[in-house]
């Protein structure tokens, strides 16, 4: 298993596993691991890692759907600012590739903020920690297996 499912476990969390046939044309990864699972897209987040003004960085979970709003990320993290982290940093703080990021198991443990249309979900799927994996559990265990503040951090349309 990956870092993220023994974390989950580990926490006493139940998540169901999803793998999925990952096809590296795919445009988007998180649309494509809605697809593969025939799940509402709704209920699939990404994990984006993201960089404080002074060089910490930190998770960023949304809706594959939506983007990022980075001025309500920067408030839900306690920062003046925030931009996309550099991919290879992500890489090495999570230790999972662009792709396969999880919000559970990263290497470093990384402060983490959460749309909160999560809670309106009766069960979420995110990366399972390698691309053609997701998990899935409920939006609760996310939240709390994370430590997030929930905040409306995405932008839809």
């Amino acid at each position: 298993m990956t870092p993220a499912v023994d974390a989950a476990r580990a926490a006493g969390v139940e998540v169901g596993v999803h793998p999925y046939d990952h096809d590296p044309a795919h445009e988007s990864y998180g649309l494509e691991a809605a697809e593969a699972l025939g799940v509402d897209r709704g209920e699939v987040f990404k994990t984006l890692v993201v960089e404080l003004a002074g060089g910490e960085l930190a998770l960023a979970v949304i809706p594959v759907e939506a983007s990022l709003d980075l001025k309500a990320a920067a408030s839900a993290l306690g920062a003046k600012k925030v931009s996309m982290a550099d991919p290879a940093a992500a890489e090495r703080a999570t230790g999972y590739v662009v792709g396969g990021i999880s919000p559970l198991g990263t290497r470093q443990p990384l402060r983490t903020a959460i749309e909160e249309m999560v809670l309106a979900c009766d069960e979420v799927y995110c990366s399972g920690g390698r691309r053609g994996l997701d998990i899935s559990l409920a939006p609760q265990d996310l939240v709390t297996l994370t430590g997030a503040e929930v905040a409306p951090i995405a932008r839809y349309g």
